[in-house]
This record gives C-alpha cells, sequence and structure tokens, in this order.
C-alpha cells in the first residue's frame, strides 16, 4: 500500500478529482493549505502592496493498493498540469498497514469494499 500525497494549484481541484473518479479513486481526503515557493513577489492593487509569496494550495491524500498506484499519479499528474511553475508535487509514502475500525479488517482489504468485488 501506499499513500499518494499531492500539492495542486486550488483551480485545478475540481478536474483533478474527475480524473481519480474516473479512474475508480473514490476515497481521498483533501485540505486547503498555504505554503511557500520560489516565486518571490509583491503585487500592488489599488495603491497598496500585497506579498503574494504565500500560494493557497489544496493538499490531497489517497491510500491505494500497490496495484493502482501508477493510474492514481497519472490521473492527478494529467489533470493537474498546465506546464507552467507553480503545477504542484506528488508524493509517494510507503504504508505499512491500515484497519477498517467499522470490522477489524487489516491490509488492503481494509481498503474498499470486498462485497463489491464479487
Amino acid at each position: 500500500m501506499k499513500k499518494i500525497e499531492a500539492i495542486i494549484r486550488k483551480t485545478k481541484f475540481e478536474d483533478v478529482k474527475e480524473a481519480l473518479l474516473a479512474a475508480d479513486i473514490e476515497w481521498f481526503s483533501y485540505y486547503d493549505v498555504r505554503g511557500e515557493g520560489k516565486m518571490r513577489q509583491a503585487r500592488i492593487y489599488r495603491g497598496v502592496m500585497y506579498d503574494t509569496s504565500s500560494i493557497e494550495r489544496v493538499l490531497m491524500n489517497i491510500v491505494v493498493r500497490d496495484k493502482n498506484v501508477e493510474k492514481t499519479v497519472a490521473a492527478i499528474q494529467h489533470a493537474a498540469q498546465t506546464g507552467e511553475i507553480g503545477d504542484g508535487r506528488i508524493f509517494i509514502i510507503p504504508v505499512d498497514d491500515t484497519i477498517r475500525i467499522r470490522t477489524g479488517e487489516r491490509g488492503d482489504i481494509a481498503l474498499y469494499n470486498a462485497e463489491q468485488e464479487k
């Protein structure tokens, strides 16, 4: 199992969500986050200077079985890519175990509904 963390542009979130659903990745969590990037600049709007170096992004957390890692990464990358600086990052992290709280199931089986596989 792997945990995939993707930091993407807020404007691309809906595209990424649709791409994940089309790839049969139906469970993920996401958060609005702020971060610092390489671009440091200030903008002036109506005579007031605003610091725009703090970047608003969406952080997505997805845990998938090993067989679904590549299709998940491909869906995120394809949907989130604009070709410009600031498209984001994808991190792939090993997961030792997972436990479904309701049933106590452990491992891969806890990530999906076995009843739906029949």
